[in-house]
């Protein structure tokens, strides 16, 4: 099954920059090391990049596009973009599974049109840092008619990575 990976978009990005869905300012962050997952383009931040630390709304953003309604299981963490507009995601693995975003554990929930959870599936490191293997996965997932978006999210901190959608 053929779907798309979506980064956090410019415009919302934009948003973010200036009020988060927290409705706080964002904490500005000259990376020292360097590291950080950067929602925006899907790359792992450079020592002296300047990012944002923002709460963002997945479901929310979602929702608000498609109508649903996630009650309780919206949520509003923490993520990393650039501070100034960047060029947005520069896959190297192509179109797949971004390599960048893999990780010791990741979960992928999937939800339902009308915004509640369908399930999670707990990703171990051997399998969310192999492209192919978290593609396949993904594409299973998508596979089931019920299951509408799924989100990668960070196990250990509980961080929205990026979103997947079937490709229309």
């Amino acid at each position: 099954m053929a779907f798309d990976i979506r980064a956090i978009a410019p415009d919302v990005c934009d948003q973010l920059s200036k009020t988060d869905d927290a409705g706080r300012r964002p904490r500005r962050i000259v990376e020292e090391e360097g590291g950080n997952p950067l929602r925006c383009c899907l790359r792992r931040s450079r020592p002296g990049e300047a990012v944002l630390l923002a709460a963002y709304a997945p479901l929310r953003r979602w929702a608000l596009e498609t109508g649903a309604d996630p009650g309780a299981y919206e949520e509003v963490g923490p993520v990393f973009v650039h501070e100034e507009p960047c060029e947005g995601p520069q896959l190297e693995t192509g179109p797949g599974y971004p390599a960048a975003m893999g990780g010791p554990r990741r979960v992928f929930r999937t939800y339902r049109a009308d915004g509640s959870i369908l399930n999670g599936h707990l990703v171990e490191a051997h399998r969310s840092e192999d492209p192919v293997a978290a593609s396949t996965l993904l594409d299973v997932l998508l596979e089931d008619p019920e299951t509408a978006v799924v989100h990668v999210r960070a196990v250990e901190f509980g961080c929205f990575l990026f979103e997947v959608r079937r490709s229309v």
